[in-house]
Order: structure tokens, then C-alpha cells, then sequence
């Protein structure tokens, strides 16, 4: 913890071309493949609390830390409540890695705490729900032309089709493919929906987890490092998977509130909803989380990321399978697979 406040202190004071202290480092609990330092950052005026996110190395990176950092500004300017950047680098020099530095934003961000809050407030979750389908709207209305050119595009601009390969690249690499998993890609690549009118900044990952919230409602959203442009149906489809609510299986957007909310949100702030791509995303995002999940035990056993959060990730692979042959025999049952 030594050498990272001398290298935090080196860093921003390169930055702000000033002599900076650092106070109350401490690790915060959250983040599986990122660590993330809570601080102070002292000068003769300020006495500032920040946020850095490091990470600690190359191999699990999925978007570069100073592209994820330009995402973060594209955000704010299109009117998303995300956090505030001060600085990046991608110089391991500093803290051991690449990083970049974020105003603290105050709020509670753990989802059974976020839970609890909202069942304290009458109205509190359905007001968060809300608040991220207009925050949706925001992100997905704003120009891309504005976005940094290295974040990912789909091939032919179909962001349906990249997805599937992709998925079917990643599940043939796993040391124990699923069979139930296989049958789930098979039925998407048979139905596979048309591709939006035009592709928007996804964020990829939002979901209770990734927001931070008070008593007045949403706050911030954090984690834009798999942001990509595709279709922004899957944002609002990501929201709704199952393993999102905690037990509370009755709201359907992270255990907070009901699909409707999140859709009059995203409604009031011009989003249009498309329910066949949003079924059919639903789908395909349980998938990739079940995937997701198998390939973070595999890197533990790989020596590629040793962690005991990762390690444990793969026991919940059968959750997801449980999910996807739900949705299969559920919604999707009309179609045959």
C-alpha cells in the first residue's frame, strides 16, 4: 500500500503540476478482475476523494483503460450520471499497471444493501428502475461519431450475428462445454432478430452491481469496461436477467422492480423498445454470463488469474443453465428449437 500512495501521489501530481498527499488509501471490496483504491488526495487547497481503478494486468483487460476512460466523458456528455475523471495512464509505472482516476461518488453500491434501501422507501426502487431506462436513452441517442474509434464494432455492423460467433468461439475453447449451452446457441443462431436501425454506445454491464444509489435515487453507473457499439436492446435486456435480482424474482429489473418501469423510462427519455430483440437479448446474455462464468474459473485454473472470486465463479455455471432452459421452455416455446 506504500508504493501505490507514492505512485498515486507522483501521478497526480504530474497531472495537476502540484505536490499531492495521499490520505485514507484503502482497497474497496468490490471488483473481481480490478482493484480499485479509495483515497484522499491532498494539495495546500483541496482535500479530494477519489476512486483509482488499476488493473493489474494486460492479459484480462477487455477494454483499454484509457479508451474505458474517454467512454466515461462520452457518458457524462451525453447525460449519464457517471463518475467523473481526473486522469489516466497506461504506464505501469506508477501503481503496476494501467489506471485511471475518478471523483468518489457517495452512495450505497452493494446489491443487497441497494435491496434493503429500496424496501425501506416506498417508491425508491421503482424510481431507480426509472432512472437507469432514461439514463439508457441518453446513452444510446448520443452520436457516436463522437465515440474513440477502438471501441468495438460488429462485422457488417450486424451485432447480433458477432455476438453468437462470438459466444461459439468462447464455449469451444472451455475445458467442459455445456450441452445446454449448446443447445441455447444453436436456437439463437437459428433465430436471430435484424439488427437495430442504428448501432448505439452499449454499456454492456449494467445491473444491480454496477450502480451506486442514495435515498433520492440513482447516483452514478460504474464499470463501462466491455462498453461497445451494438444494439442498444441489450443494455435494457442485460438489466433483466435473472441472476440481477437477488432472490427477489418478482422484479424483474434487479430485484428493484418490473420490466414495465424500466421500459416507461426509457419511453420518456426517446427510447424506442423492439420486444423481439430485447427476448431474443435476454436469451443471449444469460448465455454469455453462463460462458462468462465458466471462462473466469477456467483462467483461476489456468494460472492465467489466480482468484478465489474467480475460482468460485464456476460453481454458478448451473445457475445460468437453470435460467436458459427456463427461458427456453418459457417465453421461447412457441418457437422450436
Amino acid at each position: 500500500m506504500k508504493d501505490l500512495s507514492v505512485g498515486l501521489s507522483k501521478f497526480l501530481s504530474e497531472i495537476w503540476e502540484t505536490d499531492v498527499s495521499i490520505r485514507n488509501l484503502d482497497r474497496a471490496s468490490a471488483g473481481a478482475r480490478r482493484h480499485n483504491l479509495l483515497f484522499n488526495a491532498v494539495t495546500e487547497i483541496d482535500d479530494i476523494p477519489l476512486v483509482a481503478t488499476i488493473m493489474p494486468t494486460p492479459d484480462i483487460e477487455d477494454l483499454p483503460m484509457d479508451v474505458e476512460a474517454s467512454v466515461l466523458e462520452f457518458a457524462r456528455q451525453a447525460g449519464v450520471p457517471a463518475p467523473r475523471l481526473v486522469g489516466v495512464t497506461t504506464n505501469p509505472k506508477y501503481v503496476g499497471g494501467s489506471m485511471f482516476v475518478t471523483h468518489r461518488v457517495f452512495g450505497e453500491s452493494i446489491p443487497r444493501k441497494i435491496l434493503r434501501l429500496s424496501e425501506s422507501q416506498t417508491g425508491l426502487g421503482d424510481r431507480i428502475v426509472r432512472q437507469c431506462g432514461e439514463a439508457l436513452a441518453h446513452l444510446h441517442k448520443f452520436p457516436i461519431s463522437r465515440i474513440d474509434s477502438r471501441i468495438e464494432r460488429p462485422k457488417l455492423d450486424d451485432p447480433a450475428q458477432q455476438a453468437v460467433d462470438d459466444l461459439l468461439e468462447d464455449h469451444s475453447l472451455l475445458p467442459q462445454p455445456s450441452p445446454t449451452i449448446t443447445m441455447a446457441l444453436s436456437w439463437l443462431s437459428r433465430n436471430k432478430p435484424e439488427s437495430p436501425e442504428a448501432l448505439s454506445l452499449v454499456h454492456g454491464d449494467l445491473r444491480n452491481g454496477n450502480i451506486a444509489v442514495d435515498d433520492t435515487g440513482l447516483v452514478a453507473i460504474y464499470d463501462w469496461e466491455i462498453a461497445h457499439l451494438g444494439d442498444p436492446m441489450e443494455d435494457l435486456a442485460w438489466l433483466c436477467v435473472r441472476a440481477w435480482r437477488f432472490r427477489q424474482d418478482d422484479k424483474e429489473v434487479g430485484g428493484l422492480a418490473d420490466r414495465d418501469t424500466l421500459f416507461e423510462g426509457y419511453h420518456s427519455a426517446g427510447g424506442n423498445i423492439d420486444p423481439i430483440r430485447f427476448r431474443w437479448w435476454r436469451l443471449l446474455r444469460t448465455v454469455w454470463w453462463g460462458i462468462g462464468l465458466a471462462k473466469q474459473a477456467a483462467e483461476h485454473l489456468d494460472g492465467s488469474f489466480r482468484s478465489i472470486i474467480m475460482a468460485a465463479s464456476g460453481r454458478r455455471v448451473a445457475e445460468l443453465e437453470y435460467d436458459i432452459l427456463m427461458l427456453l421452455s418459457g417465453e421461447y416455446s412457441t418457437v422450436e428449437f
